[in-house]
């Protein structure tokens, strides 16, 4: 697509000004927080809804079945809004998140609660496919870089403040007269969803433009429906729910990792995958696209995302367990030294989206943003009980500045070179692979410190030096193979084509009053907000 075509393109749509596209915005990001945000609150207010609603055996299964149904619809809702347009899509999944985010709050026991994440999750998984998506329509490829950053804002929020709203939520949630009482408190984890994704609702209601994105169809009833790819949605969905439990079945137990249950989930979701290419391959309008792949730009980007979530989990998961088990350090200090980890990933994504909007070229900051993650990879390998408190939390603002940026950056550089036919898809895929490299980061991970133990080490915080020597040995072997994810990230970026970011026409001095009036209206009425 020729720079002249992409600005013709967003004269004739009429971008969003003002206040309404500060609404849109807003709305966007409060969706994406919530959805994010679910990830993690919920954890810290566990032992309370464990107390009340019993099913202790199926703990995991609260936070395993959001995951599940979220990433089962990621790549799904992408394509089907490439066809059909975007804007009902979101707002149904926000109405799907907000009634199992009311349903949850309400269970009476642990299965509806587990029922209610899945449906939860398979709203939030439509929001976190559409909100990139929809950023990227409101704006032309040489603005997006600008406004990426509020991604990694959202995501590094939800990743700081989740598990402490969580806790206060669960301890000093309001009351509702017999509905919710000091027992209950918990559900306000869940009910709090609902006022502030209202907002968010009734904002997208009003001021999202449905003809806001291009659609490769019209819907028209059952033809419509004859053109939706049903087998490659269910290979996919079933594929990935076969291969992610799996993989967190195993990632759970290492004496589990040989059993028929892991092994024979892993076996048919390969299966099932085999199926979904070979059906991709046959149909007109397939889910993913496989010819996506054959373009170098969504490869490395898919890379680049692939390996940041292996990166940012495997180090997420097992540097807590670093600080208590081998440091000594108590559950709330060891939070206290991560917090400025999640901090520095916030100030990384704003530092990569200004240097990407300043140099605008993408190579440079994927080259630079990887090499900062993998000194600070390496130096975490190095680290022991005889480090400093302020030498390990610097540390870790180094690795989380070199994460930062890939929040946003494969989006980006994805984003900026595929049609608007496949914004859809190619931004959905991204943040499915994301999801994906979180579940084999831990996976991984958490087999190599496994693998290098003896005894019941990992069953309980070793107590004796002998015992805390062999854990920090463990786990410098797992914070290796981080550093493997982040030099093998390093490597891809020198892949990655270093083309400019299209402007919006091949002139700058020709840019309408009405473009420059947009953009003015918009970074001062977000001021003012």
């Amino acid at each position: 697509m020729t720079t002249a075509s992409v600005t013709a393109e967003f004269q004739e749509k009429g971008r969003l000004r003002g206040m309404a596209l500060v609404s849109v915005i807003i709305a966007l990001m409060l969706t994406l927080l919530l959805e994010a945000l679910d990830q993690t609150i919920v954890g810290t207010a566990m032992p309370r809804i464990i107390a009340q609603l019993h099913g202790l055996d199926r703990y995991s299964w609260v936070a395993t079945a959001y995951i599940l149904a979220s990433m089962t619809m990621i790549p799904i809702v992408g394509k089907l809004s490439d066809q059909f347009g975007r804007k009902w899509f979101l707002l149904s999944g926000t109405v799907l998140f907000l009634i199992g985010s009311v349903l949850a709050g309400a269970s009476q026991s642990m299965t509806q609660l587990i029922i209610f994440r899945g449906l939860q999750g398979l709203g939030a998984g439509i929001g976190m496919a559409l909100v990139a998506t929809v950023m990227a329509d409101l704006f032309p490829p040489a603005e997006r870089a600008k406004w990426s950053s509020l991604f990694g804002i959202v995501y590094g929020v939800s990743n700081l403040l989740g598990p402490t709203c969580g806790g206060w939520l669960a301890e000093h949630g309001p009351l509702l007269g017999n509905l919710v009482t000091e027992s209950t408190r918990w559900r306000w984890v869940f009910y709090i969803n609902a006022p502030i994704g209202l907002i968010a609702l009734v904002a997208l209601l009003i001021f999202l433009p449905s003809n806001l994105s291009d659609h490769t169809q019209k819907w028209n009833g059952w033809r419509s429906l004859r053109n939706i790819d049903f087998a490659g949605a269910l290979f996919c969905a079933a594929a990935t729910i076969c291969l992610m439990l799996g993989l967190t079945w195993g990632s759970a137990n290492i004496s589990a990792r040989t059993s028929v249950q892991v092994i024979g989930a892993i076996a048919v979701g390969a299966l099932l995958l085999i199926l979904f290419v070979f059906t991709e391959r046959r149909v007109s309008e397939p889910i993913l696209p496989l010819d996506l792949f054959s373009r170098p730009v969504f490869r490395i980007g898919a890379g680049l995302a692939l390996l940041q979530s292996m990166v940012l989990l495997g180090l997420a998961l097992y540097l807590p367990l670093f600080f208590q088990g081998v440091m000594g350090v108590a559950p709330t200090d060891a939070g206290l030294i991560m917090t400025p980890f999640s901090v520095s990933m916030v100030v990384g994504a704003i530092l990569g989206s200004m240097a990407l909007n300043k140099l605008r070229r993408y190579r440079v900051v994927a080259v630079t943003g990887a090499l900062i993650m993998s000194v600070g990879a390496l130096l975490i390998t190095l680290m022991t009980p005889a480090y400093g408190i302020g030498l390990i939390i610097g540390i870790l603002v180094l690795t989380g500045i070199g994460i930062g940026p890939f929040f946003s950056l494969p989006m980006v550089a994805v984003q900026n070179e595929l049609p608007p036919s496949q914004l859809g898809i190619s931004t959905a895929a991204l943040r499915y692979l994301g999801q994906v490299g979180a579940t084999l980061g831990i996976a991984i991970v958490g087999t190599v410190i496994a693998s290098t133990v003896s005894g019941n080490l990992m069953g309980h915080l070793p107590t004796d030096a002998a015992s805390k020597a062999a854990l920090a040995s463990a786990l410098q072997h797992g914070f290796s193979a981080v550093l493997i994810f982040s030099l093998l990230a390093l490597l891809t970026t020198f892949f990655l084509k270093d083309m400019a970011i299209k402007e919006p026409q091949a002139n700058p001095e020709d840019r309408t009053e009405n473009e420059d009036a947009t953009s003015i209206d918009a970074d001062e009425a977000l001021t003012r907000a």
